[in-house]
């Protein structure tokens, strides 16, 4: 009974430290691309963000000739943009420098 107690605590530690690498190499990842400048890309590299399809790119594109945005927030304010996808998108976008 001690040996299989010990082989699941072992395989749960395993488990547990291979969830953490693929945590920091997912943010590694992350840091490491550039953002996208959601003031000065194409269509096509607008599309390629998650939950970013071309209706919601061509938005985005309108929008900007408006009124550049001044933040990431500011995505909230394009038809079809929401909280929830504006936080998904926070680590890969910018506006430009500040």
């Amino acid at each position: 009974m001690n040996v299989v107690r010990g082989t699941i605590f072992t395989l749960l530690a395993l488990l547990w430290i291979a969830g953490l690498n693929a945590n920091a190499i997912a943010a590694e990842k992350a840091s490491a691309e550039p953002k996208i400048n959601v003031n000065t890309a194409s269509e096509a590299e607008l599309i390629k963000l998650p939950g970013i399809g071309p209706a919601k790119a061509k938005a985005i594109v309108e929008h900007r000739q408006q009124s550049p945005f001044k933040t990431v927030d500011d995505l909230k304010d394009v038809r079809g943009i929401g909280a929830a996808t504006v936080e998904s998108l926070r680590d890969q976008v910018t506006v430009g420098a500040k």
